[in-house]
């Protein structure tokens, strides 16, 4: 309702001949994603249309062309977007670096200007963390296995030793008994 209302009062606000619509401010992306960075302009005359990233590292002009004919993208972005007629861009592989605020300004050629602004969040998706756990689970249960085979191992191992032990046992009673019966 704030968005719908801040759009109504850009274009209330707007000059005569140009006039702005970003319908989704907001946009969350992950990492290695496409986004459309969408807006509706529209501009009686010749429009020039520019956009700009604005971030923790500054500002960076991404792509400048008027309605028709001259596109000037920047060199950074030259194989990440594409631009469509209606004003809207879109970026290709999104990064860490994407994130932050895109502005777009429409510039009619008498020379009136309207603003929009978009937001952009992008997430990364942390695989090592869960790599990592995968790794571990099964390296202990590697060495659970390994020592259940070696407890198992030693256990038929005490068990011979103790029928080996009671059999020596009884044949020495069985010689000493017959030893003292003897004398």
């Amino acid at each position: 309702s704030v968005t719908a209302a801040l759009i109504a009062l850009l274009c209330l606000s707007a000059p005569e001949g140009v006039s702005l619509l970003v319908p989704q401010p907001n946009i969350n992306a992950t990492v290695a994603q496409n986004i459309l960075l969408s807006v509706d302009c529209s501009c009686r005359g010749v429009a020039t249309i520019e956009w700009k990233h604005v971030s923790s590292r500054g500002t960076t002009k991404i792509v400048e062309w008027r309605s028709g004919n001259y596109v000037n993208i920047s060199t950074g972005y030259k194989d990440r977007v594409t631009v469509f007629e209606n004003g809207s861009i879109q970026l290709l592989n999104v990064g860490v670096r994407d994130a932050g605020y895109y502005f777009v300004t429409v510039t009619e050629e008498h020379g009136s200007n309207i603003y929009g602004t978009i937001v952009v969040n992008v997430y990364e998706i942390i695989y090592e963390d869960l790599h990592f756990v995968a790794v571990f689970f099964a390296f202990l249960t590697g060495v659970s296995a390994i020592l259940i085979c070696f407890m198992w191992l030693c256990n038929k191992s005490l068990h011979l030793f103790q029928k080996k032990t009671h059999k020596l046992t009884a044949s020495n009673t069985e010689e000493i008994e017959l030893e003292t019966i003897e004398c």
